[in-house]
């Protein structure tokens, strides 16, 4: 690994290691690093990238000329001793890891959310220590130099956390009693934002507090005829508020000049209240809530145990805060949650020590008293939820491993977790209630949709509804996209977005914008594949076919027939490929939804050759000419069951799919 880099966006952008500067090419390269460390570990596509640079009118070579720019930058970097891959290629476009380097905005927002935290805790020195910290960081305007409209609007939002951050400062500093110190920052700031009341209050209230009531009052007049000339509007409920208190001199607005002590050690917290807000507008899965409503009343099981399984974008999470949040009065304990980010690409997974120290605290453990072991946290846990009944729910379960340690000993409580895979051990040594979760059903979709954007609107058009959630794959992450665009735009008609989702090419990005990130979803799973495995996925993905069965993929890889089915078997378990039925000889058929379908061929036009793939067909192909010759084939052309002929002979079952490229 080479030396860390240090990457500054907060002022003018620069790029440094060990204090010297690196040089960074002309615009369009700094274009193209600010964008990526404005997304920090966060995909960026090529669209997005050309859209910025060129500000909407690229040139035909524009896709080129952003990779010759991403080329350079990889390559400037390792001429500066940086062995790790900074710009990593990921569909549809680069990513900056930032595992090993630093960048000033990260930081700033971290120094932010941790001052914010003290400030809540009434930890009030501490809250303007970190704010000033945060603060600091500044240089001047956020990537300044640095042209794109998109580069632009998030220099908007930076500044704007930056006086959120002062307004902060200000108000802990405020607090503890420093008004004389805070005064000429406080006049600066209102005289570049005139119409910003909560700096201007702050300065009224610091005047006042030292003497200075005819300069409060003044400030005051100042800012309402600036509001007045320039919104037509008087001054808000809090600045009005505040000029009258100082009119009569309330002795509210005093502060004592100390700081305050600190406050009394709180009570430990007993009980908790950790979740999420619960899932708007949901729809349907009243099976799966009954499936869970059973662990309410399981005496038998102690903790009471549920897994719910899925694919990307099912609803696995959504079933879980939601049920959870219709069960909360059953845990009168606590309700504890954990993102475990086990299928996160910007974030490590989190480990079972770090999150037993985040329930211990929550629990009531004091810092000191939380062990720095594993083993022994997990101990105190398990005494701590003795006899208590408290609700654990663990998200995005990568691993049993993962949560081995998370789960409570003998105690009257209820976990509950969610997961892409099948994590047999917890069913096999914990007796969980598997609830595994499907796409919806096709009224249940259109009712989501009709949540988002009024039963008017999909009762006017329910062909087109239903149309929509069904190119969704009835998905409710994709139907909740969909819903979304649409109520953004009442001015489409639901058959406009119908035409555009049913461009094959275009679907997965219609349906990745913003924070849903399908396409992402599926490549996490598709990542997670062994080789053979993800090599059967792109290429079954390229034959033209509702479904298929094992001695198809086979054919694709030149391997018996036994190990394809139990590839193919691997994909069904990563949520990858579904099962259909059996055929009329028994043996199992697959398929693909159609987004998946789509996932797999851009893959598979990334990876891989096309010789390779025209020869995989070829293979296929030849299997099913061999049926259409002589139906008297079927008796011969498959040997011992689990081997496939392939080569002249081809490899038949009467079954076998009309496939055809589909370049």
């Amino acid at each position: 690994m080479g030396d860390q880099l240090r990457f500054h966006i907060l002022g003018s952008l620069e790029v440094t290691k060990e204090n010297q500067r690196i040089a960074i090419g002309g615009a369009r390269q700094r274009t193209i690093l600010a964008l990526l460390l404005l997304n920090p570990g966060r995909i960026v596509s090529v669209d997005t990238l050309v859209e910025t640079v060129w500000n909407g009118r690229p040139p035909a070579t524009a896709r080129t000329q952003v990779a010759i720019c991403i080329a350079a930058l990889r390559k400037r970097f390792k001429d500066e001793g940086c062995d790790d891959d900074v710009i990593v290629t990921a569909h549809p476009g680069y990513l900056l890891a930032l595992e090993n380097h630093y960048v000033d905005a990260v930081e700033f927002e971290h120094l932010m959310l941790h001052a914010q935290e003290a400030a809540k805790e009434q930890r009030t020195a501490d809250a303007a220590a970190r704010y000033e910290q945060a603060l600091a960081l500044w240089r001047g305007p956020a990537l300044s130099g640095v042209a794109g409209t998109l580069v632009e609007d998030e220099m908007e939002r930076l500044e704007e956390l930056r006086l959120a951050g002062y307004d902060g400062y200000v108000a802990a500093q405020l607090d503890l009693g420093h008004h004389n110190d805070l005064i000429p920052g406080l006049l600066s700031v209102v005289r570049d934002h005139p119409l910003r009341e909560r700096s201007r209050c702050a300065l009224m209230l610091a005047q006042y507090r030292v003497g200075r009531r005819a300069e409060a009052l003044e400030t005051f007049r100042e800012g309402r005829e600036q509001f007045i000339d320039g919104l037509g509007l008087e001054p808000g409920p809090d600045m009005r508020e505040l000029h009258q208190a100082i009119l009569r001199d309330d002795p509210a607005l005093m502060a004592p000049v100390a700081a305050a002590p600190p406050p009394q050690p709180k009570a430990p917290r007993t009980a908790p209240l950790e979740l999420p807000a619960d899932i708007p507008a949901f729809v349907g899965r009243e099976d799966s809530l009954a499936d869970l409503d059973t662990l309410l009343h399981d005496e038998d099981r102690q903790p009471a145990m549920a897994l719910i399984t899925g694919g990307a974008g099912v609803g696995k999470t959504g079933l879980a805060v939601h049920w959870a949040h219709r069960a909360a009065e059953e845990f009168p304990d606590g309700l504890l949650f954990a993102d475990m980010r086990g299928y996160d690409e910007a974030h490590e997974p989190a480990t079972a020590d770090v999150v037993l120290g985040w329930f211990l605290r929550s629990l009531g453990v004091p810092e000191a008293e939380i062990p720095a072991g594993t083993q022994e946290r997990a101990a105190l846990y398990r005494s701590v939820l003795a006899g208590r009944r408290v609700l654990i729910v663990l998200d995005n379960v990568r691993s049993f491993e993962q949560v081995r340690d998370l789960v409570p000993g003998s105690s009257r409580s209820c976990v509950l977790l969610t997961s892409r895979g099948l994590l047999e051990q917890l069913v096999v040594r914990h007796g969980a209630v598997r609830v595994h979760l499907d796409v919806l059903h096709r009224a249940e979709a259109t009712e989501l949709l009709a949540r988002f954007i009024g039963a008017d609107r999909v009762n006017t058009a329910r062909a087109d509804a239903e149309r929509l959630v069904e190119l969704c794959d009835l998905l409710p992450l994709t139907v909740r996209t969909a819903a979304v665009r649409l109520a953004a735009k009442p001015h489409w008609p639901i058959a406009y977005l119908v035409s555009r989702l049913a461009n094959e090419e275009r679907r997965l990005d219609e349906l990745s914008s913003g924070e849903s990130q399908v396409r992402s979803s599926f490549a996490l799973s598709y990542r997670a594949l062994p080789p053979d495995a993800a090599m059967l996925y792109r290429r079954l993905a390229l034959l033209d076919a509702p479904d298929f069965t094992g001695w198809v993929g086979a054919a694709l890889l030149a391997i018996d027939t036994g190990r394809a089915e139990g590839l193919m078997e691997c994909l069904v378990d990563a949520h990858l490929l579904q099962s259909v039925g059996f055929d009329a000889t028994g043996q199992p058929r697959y398929g693909f939804r159609d987004l998946l379908r789509l996932h797999a061929r851009e893959v598979a036009a990334e990876e891989g050759t096309a010789a390779d793939q025209r020869e995989a067909l070829h293979r296929a192909f030849r299997g099913r000419l061999s049926v259409a010759e002589s139906p008297r084939r079927r008796e011969f052309a498959a040997g011992p069951r689990g081997q496939l002929l392939i080569g002249s002979g081809g490899t038949a079952a009467l079954d076998l799919l009309t496939a055809s490229p589909s370049n």
